[in-house]
């Protein structure tokens, strides 16, 4: 019984609803255990079908598609811009191999960087017209010489065909080669629109050279200036983690250019000297041809070296062609046993596996150019990554080398501040001395500048 002498009414309990009814109002009660544990049941549900290792497999999975589509995009813009991109990284590889060069001109000779640049350009430059002189010379004297000894050496192998092993009459020979030259025949627009496509390579070619020696000639007067405009582009945090990584992946880039070339210059000279004493005709083009080839590592060699032992075999016999390709194989062990182990060291510890694969990706991936980036870029990127991870492979270097991007410092500092005078209320004429005078605050300062140090920074300038 309440007070007022009505029965007092109990409140009932819940429906199926959750509706309580007390009587005067309608109170619909969301029970709380019964909502999280229905919204727990489909991922209770979702866990019992799906295992873990299924769930990491599949965040694992579109992770590396959103990292393979990044890739693509990139390979793709350098495909789209590789008429650029590879005259740029030629002048990176002229550039480290010309640096000492253009440093030894500048304290013994006392040349302005600009003359020192220029010197150094104008030296390799000629250096590989004489080069080239040279050779062309070495050609045009003994390219009769080896067309009349390819013409009795493709004689003495169709009567080796005729009388060998093998008794082909000459009839089934002609009729060979009858079919080669009518193949010749309908293949020569091919044959053409080849040459054509071999015309534009070259123009290409010459572009690109063009471009890769302004390149270089800037990058050895201004290196400095372009590496700490590109490093002042990033957060103030990583300028100089990046600049001492950069800094290290530079030696790795220098030891390697400068340790293929004196690689290349052995294996030409043992390959030209061999094929010189055997009595090859154009030894100095194909050792030339071996020099070039042989910055592609392992395989350049063996490539350009086999065009030596076609020669031996079409100029001189089968025997001579065997002894060539003895010494081929000769130099190829010195090199890979010997020069590479011994004068690359630890500046491209690349194992001789992963340079192949290497090797063999960028060939199928940009062709000549790509086999010939393919070996310095990973090594670059193998002393960066190594170290951003804690591992210094040039502790040598020390860190007294900071990156200096005071220049672009300055200008914000110099915009914040005059922005920050003008909200103030400062008055035209102090707003411009005030904010002349805040262009030397230094890298360090993060805002509006509350004490810049004025003294330091005249003797900055000055």
């Amino acid at each position: 019984m309440s007070d007022s002498g009505r029965p007092a009414q109990q409140p009932s309990s819940p429906d199926a609803s959750g509706t309580v009814d007390d009587g005067a109002h309608a109170v619909r009660v969301t029970s709380t255990t019964l909502a999280s544990s229905t919204a727990a049941r489909p991922r209770d549900a979702e866990s019992s079908v799906v295992t873990h290792s299924v769930q990491a497999a599949a965040s694992w999975a579109w992770r590396f598609l959103a990292i393979a589509a990044a890739l693509a995009v990139v390979f793709s813009l350098v495909a789209y811009l590789k008429v650029v991109i590879i005259p740029v990284a030629v002048a990176l590889l002229l550039t480290v191999l010309l640096q000492p060069v253009s440093s030894f001109l500048r304290r013994r000779a006392r040349f302005s960087p600009a003359l020192a640049a220029a010197t150094s350009v104008i030296l390799l430059v000629a250096g590989i017209v004489l080069l080239v002189v040279v050779a062309g010379r070495s050609i045009v004297s003994g390219i009769s010489d080896l067309s009349d000894q390819a013409v009795q050496g493709f004689q003495k192998a169709l009567t080796w065909l005729a009388d060998g092993p093998l008794h082909i009459d000459n009839e089934a020979l002609n009729g060979y080669l009858d079919s080669g030259l009518a193949a010749l025949e309908e293949n020569s627009s091919a044959l053409l629109s080849g040459a054509l496509s071999v015309t534009t390579t070259v123009g290409q070619v010459l572009a690109g050279a063009v471009i890769a020696l302004f390149c270089t000639l800037f990058f050895l007067m201004d290196g400095r200036r372009i590496w700490s405009w590109l490093v002042g582009l990033l957060p103030r945090s990583a300028r100089e983690r990046t600049h001492q990584a950069g800094r290290r992946g530079l030696v790795t880039l220098a030891s390697y250019a400068r340790t293929q070339i004196l690689v290349a210059f052995i294996d030409s000279v043992g390959i030209g000297i061999g094929a010189a004493i055997i009595g090859v005709p154009l030894a100095l083009p194909l050792g030339v041809l071996v020099f070039i080839g042989s910055f592609i590592p392992f395989v350049g060699a063996i490539v350009t070296g086999s065009m030596a032992v076609l020669v031996a075999l079409v100029a001189l016999g089968p025997w001579q062609a065997l002894i060539m390709l003895g010494v081929v194989l000769l130099v190829q062990q010195i090199e890979g046993n010997v020069l590479q182990p011994w004068l690359m060291g630890h500046a491209v510890s690349l194992h001789p596996v992963a340079v192949l694969l290497v090797v063999t990706a960028g060939t199928l991936t940009a062709g000549i150019v790509g086999a010939l980036f393919a070996v310095p870029i990973v090594a670059v990127l193998n002393t960066v990554f190594l170290y951003f991870h804690g591992h210094d492979k040039f502790p040598e270097l020390g860190f007294d080398d900071h990156v200096d991007v005071r220049p672009s410092g300055r200008r914000s500092v110099m915009v914040m501040s005059a922005e920050n005078m003008l909200s103030a209320g400062v008055p035209a004429t102090t707003r411009t001395t005030t904010a002349t005078e805040t262009v030397t605050t230094t890298e360090t300062t993060s805002g509006p500048a509350s004490a810049p140090d004025l003294s330091k920074g005249d003797r900055d300038d000055h």
